[in-house]
């Protein structure tokens, strides 16, 4: 597997958006979460390899929302030409 294949991914981060619609600052959020700017940074700008839950969990009840509402998944060329694999 090429290297880009480990370090993309196809989920997107909404964060943004959840922001600006509850008038919040990164830097407010990330003080309400217990995470520093710079790790909220990272998760905003979609370049996190990782979320712990009890972090998920806390932007969650700080920002009043689901995990849906703050994360997509955005199927990859490759994935929309596949079959549906059965369950």
């Amino acid at each position: 597997m090429a290297s880009d294949d480990h370090d993309s991914h196809a989920i997107e981060v909404h964060l943004d958006r959840m922001l600006s619609e509850r008038g919040m600052s990164l830097a407010e959020l990330a003080s309400r979460v217990g995470v520093t700017n710079v790790n909220l940074s990272i998760l905003k700008n979609g370049r996190a390899r990782a979320i712990r839950f009890t972090t998920l969990t806390r932007i969650c009840e700080v920002l009043d929302c689901q995990p849906g509402d703050l994360l997509t998944y955005r199927s990859t060329e490759r994935e929309r030409g596949r079959p549906p694999t059965a369950l």
